[in-house]
């Protein structure tokens, strides 16, 4: 495909389809899991068919259940570059995809004053010489295996969410001044919500969809076993079903899984193997980190011995 860019020039673009990266689900399960990500058959079978599709994987869900670590963990697994965009109000298309580097361009044009043809001084300034890449385009004009980490994407306003959309439905960017410039391969692109605003159905249309919740007791009490050396299989139980009950509360922040293993630590440190209600409640504030929580969790919690 050929496409004409503004200066008269000519820009060919193909976009390179890397083979699978993936045999089946299982394999992306277990290979997952050699990364200490233990991803359940739904998880891993969105990630496969992301790979096949060549599509984006919307990873929606409560604030600490790894959904930034699964893209983290898929592009350890397959050894590919991890190109991350954290988002964040306020975020535009100089920090998002590009801007040109102004200072450059003005020493150019100062070098050049005395060309009489400012056609000959704006074609040289607006190249790839001129151009600051941000995470958006590095990630599709990179030669080299990619996986591209939209991260919080639901913290940028609804027009700054418009500029994915390029992106995530052809993996091309149209810049004004150069024109068209497609992928070179097909990135592995996960994009993380909380669920702090409501996307876009053409956000949402691109992309395919997961939601990672919270896991349940026997999993957690995999990932604390898998995460936290030397814990015993006692612990990791109490830990799981204690955690599970203060989920149950009425609070303004449930524990996440991150802070689940910075419990199982914190225990770990103390010389703690069997939680009773003091310890519990002494280390309270590892696991939640509001006040009106912790006084409730205190109030109803009770331990199994």
């Amino acid at each position: 495909m050929r496409v004409a860019l503004s200066n008269g020039k000519a820009y060919t673009a193909r976009v390179m389809r890397v083979k699978p990266r993936f045999k089946d689900v299982a394999t992306v399960r277990s290979g997952l899991k050699k990364e200490n990500y233990l991803a359940d058959d739904g998880i891993a079978g969105v990630v496969y068919l992301a790979d096949r599709l060549g599509k984006p994987v919307l990873i929606e869900g409560p604030a600490g259940t790894g959904k930034t670590q699964l893209a983290k963990s898929v592009a350890e697994m397959t050894g590919a570059r991890l190109i991350r965009l954290q988002c964040y109000e306020g975020l535009d298309e100089s920090k998002a995809l590009y801007e040109w580097n102004y200072k450059k361009q003005l020493l150019r044009i100062q070098a050049d004053k005395t060309s009489d043809s400012w056609s000959e001084v704006h074609d040289d300034i607006f190249s790839e010489e001129f151009l600051l890449t941000r995470p958006l385009l590095e990630a599709i004009t990179s030669e080299e295996p990619v996986v591209l980490l939209i991260d919080e994407v639901d913290r940028v306003e609804v027009e700054t969410e418009a500029l994915l959309l390029e992106i995530l439905s052809d993996y091309q960017v149209s810049i004004p001044e150069l024109g068209t410039i497609t992928a070179k391969q097909i990135p592995l692109v996960f994009l993380t919500s909380n669920n702090t605003r409501e996307l876009s159905e053409a956000l949402k249309r691109r992309c395919l969809y997961l939601h990672v919740d919270y896991p349940d007791l026997e999993r957690e009490k995999e990932i604390v076993l898998n995460k936290v050396p030397d814990i015993s299989e006692n612990l990791a139980d109490q830990i799981a079903r204690i955690v599970r009950s203060i989920r149950q509360l009425d609070l303004k922040k449930a524990p996440s899984v991150s802070e689940t293993l910075d419990w199982a630590r914190t225990l770990m440190l103390l010389g703690i193997e069997t939680i009773d209600e003091k310890e519990a409640k002494e280390t309270l504030h590892i696991l939640l980190k509001y006040q009106t929580d912790i006084a409730k969790a205190a109030k109803e919690l009770s331990v199994t011995k």
